[in-house]
């Protein structure tokens, strides 16, 4: 399950860092969580639909690393991050 072009555009222009930014950790990360929302309503109508669990699984992990080397290098941009996604309790 992807998402569309605008919807992608708009997660790049609502947390890019500068003008010229597509790629820096936040922009992933909400990409990821976007994609992941998706895939699990996906779920609910589709419970045995392994492959695409797979590759959920495999989001779910490439974020979780994006936002470990975030906090590493830059704990104010990680909590700000997740405040913004709404990823903790």
């Amino acid at each position: 399950m992807s998402i569309t072009a605008e919807r992608k555009q708009e997660l790049i222009k609502e947390h890019r860092r500068d003008k010229t930014d597509t790629g820096s950790p936040e922009v992933q990360v909400a990409i990821l969580t976007s994609r992941i929302q998706t895939l699990t309503e996906h779920f609910k109508s589709h419970a045995k639909d392994n492959h695409s669990r797979r590759g959920l699984l495999m989001m779910v992990n490439k974020r979780r690393s994006l936002l470990d080397y975030l906090r590493r290098e830059d704990e104010t941009r990680y909590t700000d991050l997740i405040a913004k996604l709404g990823l903790r309790k």
